[in-house]
């Protein structure tokens, strides 16, 4: 079950299992791929959603549990996504997807 603060959480956040049944989607990432069903997705597999090379490159994260941080820009809205692998008690349990749109420009620190 999802934590409330989830779901109405400004950023798509995605869950799914080891074999990339979609597990979970909060409103935000239901809105983002509502044009591919929404929240109709959950209980389907993620790897539907992804043409090549996309799908064999999210396999192989999740076969090697490694995470995968990168920024896109679609429309002129610049998002960072965080795919990384989730624990239950320790034992592997899926990969997670956080979408989370930035500022084109984005301010950075170095702190000591």
């Amino acid at each position: 079950m999802m934590h409330e603060w989830i779901k109405e959480f400004p950023g798509a956040i995605t869950v799914c299992d080891p074999q990339g049944i979609i597990l979970e989607m909060n409103e935000r990432s239901a809105e983002v791929f509502k044009e591919d069903g929404g929240v109709a997705l959950i209980g389907s597999n993620l790897f539907d959603c992804h043409p090549e090379p996309a799908r064999s490159k999210l396999k192989a994260l999740m076969e090697r549990q490694e995470r995968n941080v990168y920024t896109i820009e679609k429309k002129g809205i610049k998002k960072l996504i965080y795919q990384t692998p989730w624990y239950r008690e320790g034992e592997y349990a899926g990969f997670v997807e956080l979408s989370l749109e930035i500022p084109t420009e984005l301010p950075h620190f170095i702190r000591g």
